[in-house]
């Protein structure tokens, strides 16, 4: 394909047309032509071109006569019926692999542990230290929902007209629909730290390093994207402490988590890295419809 609008060239035209083509680059290809004319007509004019040119001609032509001759005596039997899949059915499977596997008990799991702790007066500060983890919890989703390392479909799945990045983000936005509502009402339930963020101060930087992940995930696959992301967040926020105090005492946690999540500079910064997110997501778009990537790999 052509660097620059991603049509295809008549090198690879004639490849795929001739059967030259690696399996992974058909595919891309075929999902290619799934929306674009002009290249299905590069295409059948290199099918035309080959050897087996005249071979396909002549079932063209008694393919259309057959078509237009007289109707058969005996009409054949009508096809089985076959039913589709129900609306739960194909709403689990776009959902991804995240949804269907442990990922989601262990989100609550981590609302109820907070919880016990909480309210069994072991850990008051329950709520600071969920919301440390909250942010982290939808990139784990993330990780999970594409790529051949979770996903038994994902060769069909990337090469439909409604793979790569489209796909990815559906599965993106079903994991933040779990988690925002959960851990949302959960950070509502715990009691409130005096000098500490809101129950829902964590929404903006879990949207932020999301989108983050998924546009470093153009570069390096979901799976070492939110390994970076998530290590930097961990090491952003648990690192100035543990390295003035050698540990992470309780009543330092609200303190050193308030200038991340609730002043208005904090919040801004996060819009801010949201839009670039997404704004460099969208420039990288096409990386997630080749199999070249490490998303694939």
């Amino acid at each position: 394909m052509t660097a620059h609008r991603h049509h295809l060239d008549a090198a690879v035209a004639t490849g795929y047309a001739s059967g030259a083509l690696p399996e992974p680059d058909s595919w891309q290809v075929e999902r290619h032509l799934e929306g674009c004319g002009a290249c299905a007509a590069l295409v059948s004019a290199a099918a035309r071109a080959s050897a087996a040119g005249p071979t396909l001609a002549a079932v063209r032509s008694a393919l259309l006569a057959e078509v237009a001759g007289p109707a058969p005596a005996q009409e054949a039997a009508p096809p089985v019926p076959v039913r589709p899949p129900g609306r739960w059915t194909r709403l689990r499977w776009a959902a991804g692999p995240a949804l269907r596997g442990p990922w989601p008990p262990a989100v609550v799991g981590v609302c109820l542990v907070a919880l016990v702790l909480a309210h069994g007066g072991a850990l008051p500060q329950a709520r600071t230290a969920l919301l440390l983890l909250a942010p982290l919890l939808p990139l784990a989703g993330v990780a999970l929902s594409y790529g051949p390392h979770t996903d038994p479909l994902h060769e069909l799945t990337a090469t439909s007209p409604g793979g790569g990045l489209r796909l990815l983000l559906v599965r993106g936005a079903a994991v933040l629909a779990v988690c925002v509502p959960v851990l949302t009402m959960a950070g509502a339930l715990l009691p409130e730290v005096e000098g500490g963020p809101g129950p829902a101060a964590w929404l903006l930087p879990a949207l932020a390093l999301t989108l983050g992940a998924l546009a470093l995930g153009s570069y390096l696959g979901c799976r070492n994207a939110v390994a970076v992301v998530g290590g930097l967040w961990s090491l952003g926020v648990l690192a100035p402490v543990t390295v003035r105090y050698g540990a992470l005492p309780a009543e330092l946690l609200a303190q050193t988590l308030t200038p991340w999540f609730s002043s208005p500079a904090a919040q801004a910064g996060w819009v801010g890295a949201a839009v670039c997110c997404a704004t460099l997501l969208a420039v990288r778009r096409r990386s997630f419809d080749s199999f070249d990537r490490p998303e694939f790999s």
